[in-house]
């Protein structure tokens, strides 16, 4: 079995991968959603469940991190996860807004896809 640059195993390699492509499809989805709504803000149930997307594959992302032993910038995590949360807590009233067939006002969505693209700068900028 090869081991890669970041001295991983190749099926370790994948996995993380893996986890890192579905995070990024997360955010995806969440920013482009909020875009594609700017006019007529709401939230929707994609943004939802591409922020629970987000929390468990992040969340894997930081495991095999430190199960392998790699060192990781947990003030890091800790912001990403507080903005997650804010994501999460808002895109949920949103959904529930948007079933119910209730407006959803215009901070709460713009909360939900701001937050998301701050978390974004917050991974590449960090």
């Amino acid at each position: 079995m090869g081991v890669t640059k970041l001295g991983y195993p190749r099926s370790m390699t994948f996995l993380l991968n893996l986890l890192l492509f579905l995070h990024i499809v997360g955010v995806a989805i969440i920013v482009g959603t909020w875009i594609y709504t700017m006019k007529r803000p709401t939230v929707t149930v994609a943004q939802f469940w591409a922020a629970v997307l987000m929390l468990l594959t992040g969340v894997g992302l930081v495991g095999i991190h430190e199960m392998s032993g790699h060192e990781i910038n947990y003030a890091k995590i800790g912001v990403k996860i507080v903005i997650l949360l804010i994501v999460l807590v808002a895109a949920f009233i949103g959904m529930r807004k948007t079933r119910r067939g209730e407006p959803v006002s215009t901070g709460l969505a713009h909360a939900v896809g701001g937050m998301a693209l701050i978390n974004a700068a917050v991974a590449v900028f960090w």
